[in-house]
């Protein structure tokens, strides 16, 4: 009994609601789903090493722990139709603001993002505003956050004008200027701090003013992040000179610094928000450009505003110039940091996560088969479907001696990047000289061709190169053999397990495909198709009579039953799918292309670009304005003919009407002979002499006379 009295009874920490307004948005969403998944008073234990954290566990064996609860995280949509986010605990929907009035009531920590949408700022005012209004009626205190924007500082003269390198901090805050768009913004940051003053322990107010939000998916950074991947021009553009300052910081680091507050109740009311880099916008360019073609270029800041891609708030926010260091949460919050060193030093796991967000998978193909079978021709047809990138042996080579002879050519070295020092480029000079010699010499050995060694080298670069990296490719018709296979995909560092099974290096899951399409073919099929191949095509190439057949033979002798290309991939467990292409005898291999993209299913890449779908819409147009026209020249077609066919029978229906009508006319006086005759023998003599005896007379009732007459003189009445 007096070991059970003396048992502590466990603390359960009451999980806290949180509202955020728009989860739907970018910092609404990731932010929201990162506190939905946080503990309460998480924030407020000490990091531990790891030694002290094995300690930790075994003293947690022995005794009872407190029960924690993660946040219960509530709050609106940005759309009403939009899609509720899995993490969230309740979604808000309200016909007026004092319904939304009682939702907030009953909420511990009321976060306004006025971040991404300027029309936040009025309900956020009034949401203050309310909330200040109901202190008497709290039932527990309340902490109401502004997430607002370090453009409230745009125009903040610097912190030491003789010393650049002082950086603004959070002690500034009372003479900082706001951008000309963003002046709602710091009146709202100045009414929050105000409403705060009041009563503290009922309800507190905090400012928190992020940096420009990235990471996840990227918001404003996302159109340099899609230019890089897209690839389509050689250089990233950047606006203006590049040389302003961005201050910035990642979204799991803002939510972590959201949570800070929301747990430590600082003594500052207003707080910074940013990581430790001072970035140049150029070099923010400069490390994105890197997923693509590694170069930027300077352009004039009025051509952000002929991009339909960015808006006047994501101008604003990339042009600004502060030198910012926030003290504060580095000094006194306990942030598990995903970004602290910045966008460069953290570059690779922003890439990483941009595709994974995006839904950006490369999409790797090979068609294999032997010539002839169609290769090509399926594989255009994908790489356009897809939008991915067509591999050609003879596209690779050219390509590679055409960089090696520009790079030879170069007289001087290019200013160089950033931690690359010149010796190092004109080392590079000198090697790709020594490769490009070797190259010629082969090829003039060879007969033009290039021994296998240095098209796999090419190839390798190909497939390992951004553009590949990044949308994927389609390996048309190469490699050929087995050991071909096994020297592209293999390298030094590919042994054999114990367990007697292969291994894939990390460099070989780059370039290796995922999908492995075989064509296949008998010889006599393939025979047929290269004999019935236009003489436009087939000079100049293996496909004459001579050099198809030795090119077949050689194929065949190279990929005999017991080592083929195949054999290669089904050893690493990525077996190939073979594909008849004599079943359909199709000379454009429209079914053969049909059950590929069946088989391999949607394009993991982004949907078209607003030129594209202009484009689109405009075929669309065309197509519906001929569609109409066609129906309309039809319709009237068919209209005529009905008018036409209608008074044909028309006047068949007359003349057949007509030759009733003759009919009838002779029936009837055909008939009416005897009964003329009757009248004319026996009623008219008798009646014309009753109509003289009438005259004679002149009765009074002419008609009964005459009737009488008639009865009386009836030739009939004897």
């Amino acid at each position: 009994m007096a070991d059970e009295e003396h048992m502590v009874t466990p603390e359960k920490i009451r999980s806290k609601r949180i509202f955020f307004n728009h989860l739907d948005s970018f910092v609404g969403t990731h932010a929201g789903r990162y506190l939905s998944n946080s503990m309460v008073g998480a924030s407020l234990e000490e990091p531990v090493d790891a030694e002290e954290q094995n300690e930790e566990e075994a003293e947690t064996e022995k005794s009872m722990t407190p029960t924690k609860g993660t946040y219960q995280v509530v709050g609106t949509l940005s759309k009403p139709d939009a899609k509720e986010p899995d993490f969230a605990f309740e979604i808000f929907s309200f016909d007026s603001r004092e319904q939304l009035l009682e939702y907030l009531m009953d909420c511990d920590i009321i976060i306004y993002n006025i971040t991404e949408t300027t029309e936040q700022v009025d309900e956020a005012t009034w949401a203050v505003s309310a909330l200040h209004s109901e202190l008497e009626n709290f039932e527990s205190p309340k902490i109401f956050i502004l997430l607002s924007t370090i453009m409230t500082w745009a125009l903040t003269k610097p912190a030491d004008p003789e010393d650049p390198v002082v950086s603004l901090t959070e002690d500034d805050y009372r003479k900082r200027k706001a951008h000309p768009n963003f002046k709602d913004h710091i009146n709202l940051e100045k009414l929050v701090i105000k409403l705060g003053k009041t009563k503290k322990r009922k309800f507190t107010t905090y400012v928190i003013a992020s940096g420009i939000v990235y990471g996840r998916g990227e918001s404003i950074f996302h159109y340099f992040f899609k230019e890089a991947w897209l690839g389509l021009s050689p250089a990233i553009p950047c606006f203006g000179n590049g040389q302003n300052i961005v201050p910035a910081i990642h979204v799991n680091d803002l939510a972590s610094v959201l949570q800070n507050v929301a747990e430590h109740k600082p003594k500052s009311y207003y707080i910074l928000a940013l990581d430790e880099a001072k970035h140049t916008l150029k070099k923010i360019v400069k490390m994105i450009s890197k997923l693509g073609p590694g170069k930027i270029q300077l352009v004039p800041q009025e051509n952000a505003l002929l991009n339909n891609e960015l808006t006047q708030s994501d101008i604003d926010h990339l042009l600004v110039n502060l030198n910012m260091e926030a003290f504060y949460i580095k000094e006194n919050f306990n942030i598990n940091w995903t970004s602290e060193a910045g966008i460069a030093d953290s570059m690779h796991g922003l890439i990483k996560e941009y595709k994974q967000a995006r839904g950006l998978l490369p999409l790797k193909i090979a068609i294999l088969g032997p010539p002839a079978v169609g290769k090509t021709s399926v594989a255009e047809k994908l790489a356009k479907h897809y939008k991915l990138h067509h591999i050609k042996i003879k596209d690779v080579i050219a390509e590679a001696i055409e960089n090696l002879e520009l790079k030879c050519s170069q007289p001087e070295a290019e200013e160089a990047e950033e931690g690359e020092e010149e010796q190092d480029y004109e080392f590079g000079i000198a090697e790709a000289q020594e490769l490009l010699d070797q190259v010629k010499e082969n090829m003039d050995q060879s007969a033009g061709r290039l021994d296998d060694s240095f098209v796999i080298k090419f190839i390798r670069e190909k497939l390992s190169s951004m553009p590949c990296q990044n949308q994927g490719f389609i390996l048309d018709g190469f490699p050929e053999t087995y050991l071909q296979t096994k020297d592209l995909f293999s390298s030094e560092e590919d042994e054999e397990e114990e367990s007697g099974t292969s291994k894939i290096s990390l460099y070989e899951r780059a370039i290796i495909p995922e999908y492995i399409f075989s064509l296949e073919a008998s010889d006599e099929f393939l025979k047929n198709r290269a004999l019935n191949l236009p003489e436009s095509v087939v000079m100049g190439t293996h496909y004459t009579q001579e050099r198809f057949l030795h090119h077949l033979a050689r194929y065949r002798e190279q990929n005999t039953e017991d080592e083929t290309l195949l054999n290669y991939f089904d050893e690493i467990e990525i077996h190939p799918v073979h594909i008849d292409v004599s079943l359909d005898n199709d000379a454009e291999n429209t079914p053969v292309v049909e059950e590929i993209i069946k088989i391999v299913g949607l394009a993991k890449n982004f949907g078209p670009t607003s030129e594209e779908l202009k484009e689109l819409q405009r075929k669309e147009a065309d197509e519906r304005l001929a569609r109409e026209a066609t129906e309309h020249a039809e319709r009237e077609r068919r209209e005529a003919e009905e008018a036409a066919e209608r008074l044909a029978r028309w006047e068949v229906w007359n003349k057949r009407l007509e030759e009733v009508k003759r009919q009838e006319q002779e029936f009837l006086e055909a008939h009416s002979v005897p009964l003329r005759n009757y009248l004319m023998h026996n009623v008219m003599p008798t009646l014309t002499q009753g109509l003289i005896e009438c005259c004679k007379i002149r009765p009074d009732d002419p008609v009964d006379f005459l009737a009488e007459y008639l009865f009386k003189n009836n030739p009939q009445i004897e």
